[in-house]
């Protein structure tokens, strides 16, 4: 085992030959690089000493999560349109909550988060047993990847799915399968080819981040149906509350007479809390039960269920968002489309916007140029080539105001490329 160590202290290229695992696929994630030894970045030994910890090969194969952009290029506009998050905030009585959950700040959360499942048992008619709470949809994710995956297990995701599916298998140990998809949406009959006897979960973000679309509710009902019963459907409806399509179903109806689905939620979208990381699931009560054995304990602040439980009852200000959001999307599509770029259908809070047409008369038209365009403008999008999708830009919808000055630099960016 020294010896192998030991053949490590040579340049990075021979960290698979030696270890047997493949290196990270962004190198500038560990803060080092390709010509430096890993002996570099840890403390000196002595040769006859046992070597430095080192996690398993699943962790060694991630590359960690970039979120969106938060600091733009421009001295005094900062446009966000990068993190699919809420132009038009929380609720007042959600802020009011938070403001005054502040005189208890020296006392811990209630760790079951009782009042907040409660709060959302009667406004979704859901038992209240079979609801766990989490530091967004994110922690949920990783708590029933946990429970549900090991080393020689396989999770399902589709093809331009929340990178968080196969960052959550990786670090348990358990081996993604990327299906592909068709027209950039979830193909039911996919992801069924791929399931196989070391299959334990299948995740479908529906509608999908980045791209927008969904699985029809009928198609869902399908997939569900026809998985073996052994594997665990987590639906993923972070934007559900977006969707007008009348064919279309969180999944929360599909869950109440199974067992097997899993649907989880967020208040990071719609009710404007993404600085409070607060999301929840709804599932059988033995995966809740499963769930809850390794939750940490005190998951989700005080403050954070306040404010949930205050959003829950200000149906008519967020429906009123709704209808700006879905308004405003279809607008900025149309706007854009005229401009000569891509604009798939979308269901979200966000719209994916396609270089590749308009690139292929002019080349120095792409994605990532005009998101540096954007950036020196004083607007965020996001790049997604990580989700496999290099010529797009996902663009969170915003205001109507901010929406406007997209439109205007997208316009300035297409014509003074020309």
């Amino acid at each position: 085992q020294n010896d192998n160590f030991w053949s490590v202290l040579t340049p990075y290229k021979h960290f698979e030959t030696v270890w047997g695992i493949r290196p990270p696929l962004k190198t500038k994630s560990f803060g080092f690089s390709k010509n430096q030894t890993i002996v570099s970045i840890m403390k000196p030994f002595n040769k006859d000493q046992t070597p430095p910890p080192l996690p398993h090969e699943g962790i060694l194969s991630i590359a960690p999560y970039v979120g969106g952009e938060s600091v733009s290029g421009h001295p005094s506009r900062r446009i966000r349109l990068a993190a699919n998050e809420s132009e038009y905030g929380a609720a007042p009585a959600a802020i009011a909550a938070f403001h005054n959950s502040a005189p208890s700040l020296h006392r811990y959360p209630d760790g079951s988060a009782l009042q907040l499942r409660q709060a959302l048992a009667a406004e979704f008619n859901l038992e209240l047993e079979r609801l766990i709470c989490g530091t967004g949809s994110g922690d949920l994710i990783n708590l029933v990847t946990r429970c549900y995956s090991g080393k020689g297990d396989e999770v399902i995701y589709t093809e331009h799915g929340f990178l968080m599916y196969p960052i959550a298998t990786a670090a348990n140990n358990a081996t993604a399968i990327k299906v592909p998809e068709k027209n950039l949406t979830a193909d039911v009959d996919g992801i069924l080819a791929a399931v196989t006897p070391r299959t334990r979960i299948v995740f479908l973000a529906n509608p999908n981040n980045p791209t927008g679309t969904y699985l029809a509710k009928n198609e869902l009902a399908r997939l569900h149906q026809e998985l073996p019963s052994g594997i665990l459907l987590v639906i993923d409806a972070a934007y559900c509350e977006f969707v007008g399509a009348a064919d279309y179903d969180s999944g929360l109806e599909l869950a109440r007479g199974a067992e097997n689905i899993l649907v989880c939620r967020t208040f990071s979208k719609l009710y404007g809390l993404a600085a409070l990381r607060l999301g929840w699931a709804y599932g059988s009560a033995a995966t809740i039960d499963y769930m809850n054995r390794i939750r940490g304990p005190f998951n989700v602040g005080s403050a954070a269920q306040a404010a949930a439980i205050a959003a829950l009852g200000e149906r008519e200000f967020y429906a009123t968002v709704v209808d700006r959001i879905q308004s405003e999307r279809q607008r900025v599509t149309n706007a854009l489309r005229q401009l000569g770029l891509t604009v798939p259908p979308s269901v979200a809070n966000f719209i994916l916007v396609g270089f590749a047409a308009v690139a292929k008369s002019k080349p120095n038209l792409t994605a990532a140029a005009a998101n540096d365009w954007l950036k020196q403008n004083g607007i965020l999008t996001r790049r997604v080539a990580a989700y496999g999708l290099p010529d797009y830009l996902r663009v969170t919808i915003g205001t109507t105001e901010d929406m406007d000055i997209l439109i205007e630099e997208l316009q300035s960016f297409l014509a003074g490329a020309a």
